[in-house]
């Protein structure tokens, strides 16, 4: 080769290599927001996904405006979301981009209420006054819904329906603990989805059955707010809601909230967290997700009912440091008027299921109760607090009575490491700038049932979601409360002994935090980030901040798929949503 093109073809080489180290270089140095390489390049909106039936007219829907949690089944590529303007939980196609289904009642508007998700027809009907010969039985808005129903609902064989936003989801009145779709949590499999609804149930979907998944559980986790009481409905408790005091009975138990599901022992917590008297339910739902059974009540053929309660609760723990016999309050009052523990057992003081109940002469037997740090900031053992009185019925004969009452209950997440659930609770204390992550051991089979059994203290931080990353660190998302704002703070915890192992302060006004295991990064939705809503994301690796990407307002729900590393954010009306600006719709995030 003549030494002038071998000298053109090393500067060729030079050159190229030159050009691929200027390129490459700034993928180099964390935080870079302009590199644009899909590395460690900077995040961005790549895609935009309209959701079914929502439009600003409000006919049919209404913009999408209202939603609540969303997870993503890594199995089948699908992203879930609850959508309170169409009342159904949205199914969308992360591969494409597209909703795919609609999961609803006979009151969706996705659904136009033609094709409302059936009841498997095994379950045995009826026999009471209302019943119509051979329908399912399901309350709570289920399939056979007297006397628990929608107004315009009676016995149909399909399931009810969400109470939706239209009548009450709204932060800034603050009687968004009546509206539903609430939580998800989905099997590992993702064959089987749990939703939680406004009536204080869970409502369980078979998402093998095309097209439209079939019911198979409708589970109550307490008293249903009285949406069919008559011509005042839920009015009174509207009312009553005063920013966080929902003291009129119509209000019940509030909605049914998050979940967290172990998959090993096929248990379900679920928790009816927010303002009043807040507390978590565990469910046994083994049955339910081999297709064995439908977690019906004692007696199957009578209405769900303070007496008459599904024996797959493996029982409850409220959150409201009062003592037990709460005379006038619907959710534990153990008077014998009201809404009891919903465990016929006579064996345990806890609530683990037996076979004696109210109708065959035995009697209700009370929870656990009990917040988790007293007045002084120390450790209430529910352990302790699990004794009661066998003569009145009553107060514990020791325990933590006259511990603080928490503001709520958030998000939750199982720890395969310990067997145990951690809880975000709000306000363990007297102090606002106090929270706790609580852990919670199911006590599988044993006679006192589930316990609380530590709590890890968070400052300054308002705790609403908890997700386990890398082998035992949890990372928790922290939100303002009730007025004080904190400076932006997540925490990265221990998941067996609380310790605090990274303090990140780059993002903060969190309310669902989301794990991917395809990057190993966490996502945090941060909707009360001071200066705008953003999508949070973290290195789980090395617990430091990545970047925070823009998005809509309200922009509080995030999930992600492992396969492609995609983010989907629901977004509220926005320039992010483009030619659906004036509808909402679901921004796809992906590094660039």
């Amino acid at each position: 080769m003549p030494s002038s093109m071998r000298f053109w073809s090393l500067f060729s080489f030079v050159v190229t290599m030159l050009v691929f180290v200027l390129l490459s270089g700034c993928s180099t140095p964390a935080n870079c927001p302009t590199c644009g390489t899909t590395v460690n390049g900077s995040y961005g909106v790549i895609n935009v996904i309209t959701v079914p039936e929502h439009n600003p007219t409000g006919e049919p829907g209404g913009p999408f405006n209202s939603f609540d949690i969303s997870l993503v089944d890594p199995v089948h590529h699908l992203f879930f979301v609850s959508d309170r303007i169409g009342l159904a939980v949205v199914v969308v196609d992360t591969i494409n981009n597209v909703a795919v289904n609609s999961i609803g009642g006979q009151n969706a508007v996705t659904q136009a209420g033609n094709n409302a998700s059936p009841c498997v027809a095994t379950i045995p009907p009826l026999t009471d006054a209302l019943s119509t010969p051979g329908t399912p039985n399901f309350t709570r808005f289920g399939c056979r819904n007297m006397p628990f129903q929608l107004p315009g609902f009676g016995p149909s064989g399909l399931f009810g329906g969400f109470p939706g936003a239209q009548c009450c989801a709204a932060r800034a009145n603050g009687v968004n603990p009546l509206s539903a779709p609430d939580g998800e949590a989905i099997t590992a499999d993702g064959n089987t989805l749990f939703v939680a609804n406004g009536s204080s149930s869970v409502v369980v979907f078979d998402l093998t059955t095309k097209p439209i998944p079939t019911v198979i559980a409708t589970v109550p986790t307490g008293q249903s707010p009285t949406y069919d009481s008559g011509v005042a409905g839920i009015a009174p408790c509207v009312a009553s809601a005063n920013g966080r005091a929902f003291s009129d009975p119509t209000c019940g138990d509030l909605r049914a909230d998050e979940m967290a599901w172990d998959e090993k022992d096929k248990i379900l917590l679920v928790a009816n967290g927010d303002p009043g008297f807040p507390f978590v339910t565990l469910i046994d739902m083994s049955a339910v997700v081999a297709r064995t059974g439908n977690c019906l009540p004692a007696h199957p053929t009578a209405p769900y009912g303070p007496n008459n309660f599904p024996t797959c609760i493996l029982g409850q723990i409220y959150y409201d440091g009062a003592p037990v016999n709460n005379i006038g309050v619907a959710v534990d009052d153990q008077s014998g008027v009201g809404f009891a523990c919903p465990d016929p057992s006579t064996t345990a003081p806890s609530g683990v299921s037996g076979a004696a109940s109210v109708a065959t002469g035995g009697k209700n037997v009370p929870c656990h109760h009990g917040p988790v740090l007293t007045t002084a900031g120390t450790f209430c053992n529910q352990l302790v607090n699990a004794t009661f009185n066998p003569t009145t019925n009553g107060p514990p004969v020791t325990g933590c009575n006259g511990a603080i009452s928490p503001a709520g209950i958030g998000g939750s997440a199982f720890n395969p490491n310990t067997g145990h659930f951690l809880v975000t609770n709000a306000n363990a204390t007297g102090d606002l700038t106090i929270g706790t992550v609580d852990e919670i051991d199911p006590r599988i089979g044993n006679p006192n049932g589930p316990v609380v059994v530590n709590t890890f203290p968070v400052s300054n931080c308002m705790p609403t979601s908890v997700a386990q990353g890398p082998g035992n660190n949890f990372l928790v998302g922290c939100a303002n409360h009730d007025g004080v704002a904190f400076p932006p703070r997540e925490y990265v915890i221990d998941g067996t002994k609380g310790t605090i192992l990274a303090t990140i302060t780059t993002v903060g006004g969190v309310d669902e935090v989301w794990f991917n295991p395809g990057d190993q990064r966490w996502y945090l939705a941060a909707r009360d980030m001071p200066g705008g809503p953003v999508m949070g994301v973290i290195d789980s690796k090395t617990n430091t901040w990545l970047q925070n990407v823009t998005t809509n307002s309200n922009g509080h729900s995030i999930a992600v798929d492992p396969s492609n590393n995609h983010a989907f954010v629901p977004t509220q009306s926005g320039s992010i949503c483009t030619t659906q600006s004036s509808n909402g719709c679901i921004a796809v995030y992906a590094r660039q």
